[in-house]
């Protein structure tokens, strides 16, 4: 008995801890996090002037928007087409991907164009607001606007949050199944007993949510932790080398290699070493499988160089590919992006109860 009693002692001290140190990083994550479950929708929202255009003719040939882009910026990683299923009257967008060589600035910036004349609509890096707010606050929630180390501080509070996941399902291990049958009730009493059994619910629904979303938001940042990154983002882009063939004859190519592929990105290379690759699910393929599928394209020759199918892997890289989908909430229409917004704002919902619980211990103890 004496040893689960200090179990759980060591369970609620460290669950404290880790709630204190990152709790207003978690909120921040929290916050963040449910408003890009919405990325596109309020994006096109705040930004449909410059986001909507009106088909005049053909559009350009993707070729001329990717060395028009690479002309204007000589010096980048690569360029992902965003949307390569834009609708006639859609912008294109692209992300960039640049290296100033400081490890105080995450690099990326995104430009969209019209496709029909060639015209910028905007353009920015995404620590910057003119980029537009909803991809502002895509690099914020990555690394909190602080660069590399941010990026890594990111990672680290998933690592906490799961570990005071952990340490909270200890320390109200009696009352999960109770709270899951809701025989646990608030007390309304005072605001201590009100924050006392928000925490306690709260914490037990949101204990599966929790533990999906930050272990997938870790796992799939984890290369923040490896030192070769880091000394990578140390030496400045060098000057572009575009592809020697057609970016729309690769295009048609790799379609060809993967017919029933929905195209959902399309990386267009920038340096030596990197190919032509589009990627995205295959029609009749769950929607929680996102990744995994994808053709790339020698760009000096235009030769297929791999055609990778998930069905083709094994069971890890399977279960790897659900990641990004179970991270956002893209896998299952309006009702799980309303579900995420919600299990969102619950970590900051915890960490405020938390911190009121924390605060009422601290008072009795001097008091």
């Amino acid at each position: 008995m004496n040893k689960v009693h200090s179990t759980t002692k060591l369970a609620f001290s460290l669950h404290s801890w880790l709630g204190l140190i990152s709790g207003i990083f978690l909120l921040m994550l929290g916050l963040s996090g449910s408003a890009l479950v919405f990325l596109k929708e309020i994006d096109h929202i705040l930004n449909v002037n410059l986001l909507t255009v009106e088909p005049k003719g053909p559009a350009q040939s993707l070729d001329s928007i990717y060395r028009k882009i690479g002309h204007n910026h000589p010096h980048l990683a690569g360029i992902a087409w965003l949307n390569p299923d834009a609708a006639p009257k859609d912008a294109y967008e692209f992300r960039l991907y640049q290296n100033d060589g400081k490890l105080s600035t995450y690099d990326l910036g995104m430009i969209s164009l019209n496709p029909y004349t060639g015209e910028t609509l905007r353009e920015g890096n995404l620590k910057d607001i003119n980029s537009g707010f909803m991809h502002w606050l895509i690099q914020f929630h990555w690394s909190f606007q602080l660069g590399i180390p941010g990026l890594l501080l990111a990672t680290i509070f998933g690592i906490t949050m799961l570990l005071s996941t952990i340490t909270g399902f200890i320390i109200y291990r009696k009352y999960v199944w109770k709270v899951l049958i809701f025989q646990v009730s608030i007390k309304w009493t005072n605001w201590r007993t009100i924050s006392s059994g928000l925490h306690r619910i709260v914490g037990v629904w949101a204990l599966v949510f929790n533990v999906v979303i930050f272990f997938t938001g870790f796992w799939m940042n984890k290369f923040s932790m490896d030192s070769s990154y880091w000394k990578k983002q140390t030496i400045s882009a060098p000057a572009n080398t575009m592809a020697t063939r057609s970016v729309d004859e690769m295009l048609i190519i790799a379609r060809d290699s993967m017919p029933d592929l929905i195209i959902e990105n399309v990386y267009l290379p920038t340096q030596p070493g990197k190919d032509f690759r589009i990627s995205g699910p295959v029609r009749h393929q769950l929607a929680l499988f996102e990744k995994g599928n994808s053709v790339s394209i020698d760009p000096s020759t235009g030769t297929v160089k791999s055609v990778e199918r998930l069905a083709d892997k094994g069971l890890w890289e399977k279960i790897e590919a659900t990641f990004f989908a179970l991270h956002v909430g893209s896998f299952g229409g309006l009702p799980v992006k309303i579900l995420y917004v919600i299990v969102g704002l619950l970590p900051g919902l915890l960490s405020v109860t938390g911190a009121l619980l924390w605060w009422r211990k601290v008072r009795k103890r001097y008091t």
